[in-house]
């Protein structure tokens, strides 16, 4: 098959031309990030705990290391848990 033919397909697509969807936050707009409001921290977790990634949440890379290090401050002073599957023993 020559290099010219397979390029010319794009595997359904048409003549369409994509766009990349513009992905925002709220947190984008702030400049710094809340360690101590659990409800906005909660929102950026998984129900195990897990901080959501970049390209799911919509932030820049700035605001997603700040998002990063609230997360890791709220759970060290004890605000959000490490895992939220943890029941204590007592």
């Amino acid at each position: 098959m020559a290099r010219g033919k397979s390029s010319a397909r794009r595997r359904g697509l048409g003549n369409r031309i994509i766009f990349p969807r513009r992905k925002t936050s709220e947190l984008n707009k702030l400049t710094e990030i809340p360690f101590k409001d659990v409800e906005l921290l909660k929102n950026y977790l998984t129900e195990r705990g897990r901080i959501l990634p970049r390209r799911i949440t919509g932030n820049t890379a700035t605001t997603q290391r700040a998002l990063k290090q609230a997360i890791k401050r709220a759970r060290n002073i004890g605000l959000l848990s490490f895992s939220e599957g943890y029941s204590s023993q007592e």
